[in-house]
């Protein structure tokens, strides 16, 4: 799989993943797409490789190198917001082009709040389990990155939407989205578990020479 020996020279590859799928994943929130009667926005078919990448990370390079990524991301997150409304401030050439601008990449303050904490506690409560668990079943990998996403999106659907929506439709609907929110990215990380568990297994045969352990 390419042509790196360390794990270290793969380190910035999987941080790039993991920031770049957390910012496209914030743009395709704006989107929503229906599956029967339930309605998930377009997120979640890029949002759960953050927590996979955070599964690697984890496991490869530790509690606290992962941690590190996670503050990346937020970061970045919160440096893609500012500059989304000062090019949204900007008085446009084409109104029509500055209108459609804004529709895609402006959000409410509630939204962006709701974003960034579940956000912060979903990553980090993921990545603490994947570190917890490790010590206890090491053997054990599809059960710890399972249980682990498990919390980690759980707390992340929970929080988002109840900061988001509660209050602004009934709650029956807010329980409704939380859990299939949760139900499909929980489900796409167990399809694609064997990638993976792939990659994990190819990292760990890496040279080590990671600086900072767990």
């Amino acid at each position: 799989m390419f042509n790196y020996k360390s794990k270290m020279e793969v380190f910035p590859i999987i941080t790039a993943l993991f920031c770049g799928c957390l910012l496209i994943s914030n743009i395709l929130a704006s989107k929503t797409f229906t599956v029967g009667s339930i309605i998930l926005p377009c997120a979640v078919v890029v949002f759960p490789i953050v927590y996979i990448v955070n599964d690697v990370l984890t496991e490869i390079y530790g509690f606290k190198l992962a941690k590190r990524v996670i503050h990346i991301g937020f970061a970045l997150n919160l440096i893609a917001v500012i500059v989304y409304q000062i090019a949204m401030f900007l008085p446009a050439a084409d109104p029509a082009t500055g209108d459609a601008f804004a529709i895609v990449l402006s959000s409410t303050p509630r939204i962006l709040i709701a974003s960034f904490i579940s956000y912060l506690v979903g990553s980090y409560i993921n990545a603490y389990l994947m570190k917890v668990l490790k010590n206890k079943y090491s053997d054990y990998l599809f059960a710890r990155c399972s249980v682990s996403t498990l919390f980690g999106e759980g707390l992340d659907a929970i929080l988002f939407i109840s900061i988001a929506f509660a209050g602004t439709m009934p709650t029956e609907l807010l329980i409704t989205m939380i859990i299939c929110q949760a139900a499909f990215k929980i489900l796409y990380e167990i399809i694609i578990y064997p990638v993976t568990r792939y990659v994990i297994h190819w990292a760990r045969n890496l040279e080590d020479d990671i600086p900072i352990t767990a």
